[in-house]
């Protein structure tokens, strides 16, 4: 979808969406939603709509940022106590087979 071509207030509704859909655990509609209309938040003349826009942005960017955090913490904690969790921490593991050499 080209940004340029769309209408103000029908990019304002497109940024308030992906914002809520980052909440239904898909941090990554926040990232896309902070890098694709940051332009348009921050270095664009203004227009009707733009703060609600730079809002969206910001938190869409903080929550990108949380859930970034969130997931490398767990990944550090995993690595480091997989082996002391036993055999807990083996069904948390996913390990693929080979297969017949």
């Amino acid at each position: 979808m080209d940004l340029r071509k769309v209408r103000d207030e029908e990019k304002v509704d497109l940024c308030r969406k992906y914002f809520i859909g980052g909440f239904f655990l898909l941090p990554f509609l926040w990232a896309v939603n902070a890098v694709w209309f940051f332009r348009d938040a921050f270095f664009r003349e203004d227009f009707v709509g733009q703060t609600e826009i730079r809002k969206y942005v910001v938190r869409s960017a903080l929550g990108a940022f949380a859930w970034l955090i969130i997931v490398v913490s767990w990944n550090v904690v995993f690595q480091l106590n997989r082996t002391s969790w036993g055999a807990d921490g083996d069904k948390l593991s996913v390990i693929i087979p080979l297969g017949i050499p």
